[in-house]
């Protein structure tokens, strides 16, 4: 089965949780044109649909966002514009005096079996640090505190706890009956 992606370190977390479920799965470099939408699950399953029409055997691919309570939700499905336009700095400056940093990152597999799509998702919950912290990870990382650091302070520990994970696990446990 063939992941969709342009990160590799995407690719590499994801195989590495594969494994576990004796599931191979092999690396599809390619970016591709997501739609526009205000849900991760939407835009996910669109874009897995979009893909299809080119893409007949099994495929996943997979979106993420990064949802603040006191922002009513923001970024959201526009994280990674968001973070392309303003970045960390500019999400430090919207939480600017706001008290209620509660957050989470949502992640969504859709899965693409050769005839139909399946949506899976994973959520981890954490808040929004009052500063950027470490250098390891992407995105928003640098200011997602999860126990007390934030991802980008964890490094490889994030993936043993990261929204994509879960997301990852929840996929591959259905598809493989483990």
């Amino acid at each position: 089965m063939k992941f969709i992606t342009s990160n590799k370190g995407k690719f590499r977390e994801a195989r590495e949780i594969a494994e576990k479920f004796g599931i191979e799965i092999e690396w599809l470099k390619m970016e591709y044109e997501e739609p526009q939408g205000s849900q991760l699950e939407e835009i996910a399953k669109r874009s897995a649909e979009i893909l299809a029409r080119e893409i007949r055997e099994p495929f996943f691919i997979e979106d993420s966002g990064l949802f603040i309570e006191a922002l009513n939700g923001f970024p959201g499905p526009y994280s990674s514009y968001v973070f392309k336009t303003i970045g960390n700095k500019g999400i430090l400056k919207l939480m600017d005096g706001i008290s209620n940093r509660r957050a989470y990152f949502k992640a969504v597999v859709a899965y693409f079996d050769g005839a139909k799509i399946s949506v899976f998702d994973g959520i981890v919950y954490g808040e929004i640090s009052p500063e950027i912290r470490g250098s390891k990870g992407f995105g928003f990382d640098p200011i997602f505190l999860y126990r007390g650091r934030t991802f980008a302070e964890m490094g490889e520990e994030k993936n043993l706890v990261s929204h994509r994970r879960i997301a990852l696990e929840n996929f591959f446990r259905t598809i493989s009956g483990k």
